[in-house]
């Protein structure tokens, strides 16, 4: 492992700190669990430090399931409070959420850096129109859920989650609002789901980082970022806090479509990035 001198480890805790800051405030003010926000956080920090472009955005997904991890527990907690958690859905997802993880790690370890840009960029540019044109449209016909389009739909989010660095929320809530669930209960259940995705695909990032590429990153163990980790997790739970409370100043409606709009920039700054990676 290289060697970092203090006005190095400085330097990377105080890009890592502000960057954690706009990640957790953005999450609290858009009520997402923040993967979709924090990966590009991330990856901006690790470019900022000149961290390999080969491992930048392996690090920066891995990095990110690893701080869902504590959040997503504090979150599923918070709602098990308010009896807004499907545990029944959580363990219909279970399996195929794992079998989906695990096929997500092999596609993310296998991808070289700029096409797993490009995947999160059309990703975040196609969750942007969502939010845009279609949530509102989508909650007011509620659908039946089958389980065999909910067992094809868990592994799917599993597997889509893990190349993104997402909990899943940004998957699993639109899924369950679609076919009929209460908001709270979508939240709720989506937020203990995340926890099976985080947790699991934490693990695979880094036997696969370790294992596969053995990748030797300062601070890291294989595709996770510890430095990152301890920076984010608590710094990220007190902006998300600060940015809920501006949540209740803005109409939900226009919440929406201020998160559309920012994920389409988001999606828009990662194509650019992308272009001048390839």
């Amino acid at each position: 492992m290289e060697i970092i001198n203090s006005s190095e480890l400085i330097n990377l805790l105080l890009v890592l700190a502000a960057a954690a800051a706009v990640a957790g405030f953005m999450a609290g003010l858009l009520g997402v669990g923040g993967g979709i926000i924090m990966v590009p956080a991330l990856y901006y920090a690790f470019t900022v430090l000149d961290f390999d472009i080969a491992t930048r955005m392996h690090l920066s997904v891995g990095t990110s399931l690893a701080i869902i991890i504590p959040t997503s527990i504090i979150s599923t907690k918070t709602h098990m409070e308010y009896d807004a958690v499907d545990f029944r859905m959580v363990r219909s997802f279970g399996i195929f959420i794992l079998l989906g993880v695990i096929a997500g790690t092999f596609l993310a370890v296998s991808l070289k850096t700029p096409a797993l840009v490009l995947f999160f960029s059309i990703f975040a540019f196609m969750v942007g129109l969502f939010f845009i044109f279609v949530r509102e449209k989508l909650m007011d016909n509620p659908k039946k859920i089958s389980d065999l389009i909910k067992n094809i739909s868990g592994v799917i989010i599993g597997f889509i989650s893990i190349p993104l660095g997402i909990g899943g929320g940004s998957l699993m809530v639109p899924f369950m609002r679609t076919f009929g669930y209460d908001i709270r209960k979508s939240i709720g259940t989506a937020a203990a789901v995340g926890f099976l995705i985080a947790l699991s695909g934490t693990i695979t990032m880094i036997t696969g980082g370790k294992i596969i590429d053995n990748i030797n990153t300062p601070f890291s163990i294989g595709y996770i970022n510890l430095l990152g980790f301890i920076v984010f997790v608590p710094v990220t739970m007190i902006m998300a806090r600060i940015g809920a409370k501006a949540v209740y100043k803005i109409d939900k409606k226009l919440l929406s479509k201020i998160f559309g709009i920012f994920l389409i920039l988001v999606s828009f700054r990662s194509f650019f990035e992308y272009l001048s990676i390839n």
